[in-house]
């Protein structure tokens, strides 16, 4: 056993200097140039991007925000102070919703990051397809009146929590390709291969392109994104809050607000109801073009400076153990010009042959973590979910989809399924491997 583990670690290591030649080197542009990335320090003023124009911080009593009539031509200081507003009744909140702002859901370390905030979602299965619940899947964590708080029953069996996602650098992922996405997908391993979904794009007439955001992958756009948020995270209806719904599969999900799972049964609580004062839709669009900018504009989560020696170590072994498999290192977005959302969105200069490093192929896998839950990729994606990108992963320490794990390691000892020969090969290295290779992850 002494001779093999030796033996084991070089060959380690020779597929380590393998891989990043054999791996999928997606190139779109001879002239793409590393994106600007951000600090990750919220001391440090570097989230803008250079997309769309910069303007000057608000300040309310003086100057108030004007929101976007048109992608790309509000300003970033704008859309952050719209992104940060809290939602009061009058604005249309609830009657059921999460929270009361995006920046409440998106804070740390900087405007747009990560938070320690959960949704929840549930539903049962019928003759082993999944259902959602009565009220539908999303039920929320607090309402505007206690007659609706919502509640499920012991019927709903299938049940789990969801945690904040990042949305820092997103506006480089949007100007991914459909193109890149399909061609990393094809170049792995068929036991590992990841399936990407086709998803609508609601401002492009429901346009279907490959999904990239949220825990399964569910939107393909940032104002599809935002929409969605604004109406099943804050309760606002909005003339982007979704097809077919994010929340329930009813046909008439998200044209108005969620119907509220009670103790006592469904309620229907929009408008004209008495809990609902605010006629529909709330918001006419304005501030979800804000809340997309303002993400778009955001620079990528940049490594951690300097990087630590043993992160260095690391580097390697995290291609030897096989994380890059499905945490994709490298894209190049499209070029500036490209027509990307069904059309809807030409990729501007800011954002265009850009070099960016998620470590995530935005496909879906089962890799034993999956939530049981069917959004819009169909009943066999009930047990996978996205790869969730690992840039910016240093700042969080509520870890996985539930944020139930606070060490790289006892989240690297959950995968199974897909990823079970990584976790396998990972378990095989030494102690000094593995801290190393949790060096690396913790340094992105």
């Amino acid at each position: 056993m002494r001779k093999v583990l030796p033996i084991l670690t070089l060959i380690l290591f020779a597929v380590a200097l393998v891989v990043p030649l054999s791996s999928p080197q997606i190139v779109e542009s001879q002239t793409a140039t590393e994106a600007l990335t951000t600090d990750m320090d919220a001391k440090t003023d570097d989230l803008f991007n250079g997309f769309g124009a910069r303007g000057t911080p608000i300040e309310e009593c003086v100057n108030e925000p004007v929101a976007p009539t048109a992608r790309g031509n509000g300003r970033f200081e704008d859309n952050k102070f719209i992104f940060s507003e809290r939602e009061t009744i009058e604005d249309g909140l609830g009657p059921t919703y999460n929270d009361v702002g995006c920046v409440e859901c998106h804070q740390s370390v900087d405007v747009g990051a990560f938070s320690q905030a959960m949704e929840f979602r549930a539903g049962h299965l019928v003759n082993g397809q999944f259902v959602d619940a009565p009220g539908g899947q999303l039920v929320h964590a607090r309402g505007t009146d206690s007659d609706i708080v919502e509640h499920i029953s012991t019927a709903e069996t299938v049940k789990t929590f969801r945690i904040t996602l990042s949305t820092l650098g997103d506006g480089y992922i949007e100007c991914i390709s459909n193109t890149s996405l399909q061609n990393n997908v094809a170049a792995q391993p068929s036991g590992q291969r990841g399936t990407l979904s086709q998803v609508p794009v609601v401002e492009a007439n429901n346009i279907l392109r490959f999904g990239r955001f949220g825990w399964k992958a569910q939107q393909a756009s940032l104002l599809s994104f935002a929409g969605d948020a604004y109406l099943n995270e804050m309760g606002i209806t909005n003339p982007f809050d979704g097809f077919g719904g994010r929340s329930s599969s009813a046909g008439d999900a998200g044209t108005h607000e969620n119907p509220a799972s009670t103790a006592e049964g469904v309620i229907n609580v929009t408008f004209p109801s008495p809990f609902d004062p605010v006629q529909d839709p709330e918001d006419d669009g304005d501030d979800v073009l804000a809340f997309a900018d303002f993400m778009a504009a955001t620079r990528a989560p940049g490594r951690q400076n300097p990087i630590p020696a043993a992160a260095t170590r690391g580097d390697s072994l995290f291609n030897a153990v096989g994380c890059n498999v499905c945490h994709t290192r490298t894209f190049v977005t499209a070029a500036p010009g490209t027509l990307i959302n069904g059309g809807a969105f030409a990729v501007p200069a800011a954002l265009g042959n850009k070099i960016i490093h998620p470590f995530s192929d935005f496909a879906l896998h089962n890799v034993g973590t999956g939530d049981g839950i069917v959004q819009n990729a169909g009943q066999s994606s009930a047990n996978q979910i996205r790869t969730p990108p690992l840039w910016g992963i240093r700042a969080r320490n509520r870890l996985m989809r539930e944020g139930l794990n606070i060490t790289i390691f006892d989240s690297i000892q959950l995968h199974a399924g897909q990823a079970t020969a990584s976790r396998n090969t990972f378990n095989s290295l030494s102690a000094g491997q593995r801290n190393d290779l949790i060096a690396f992850v913790l340094s992105l």
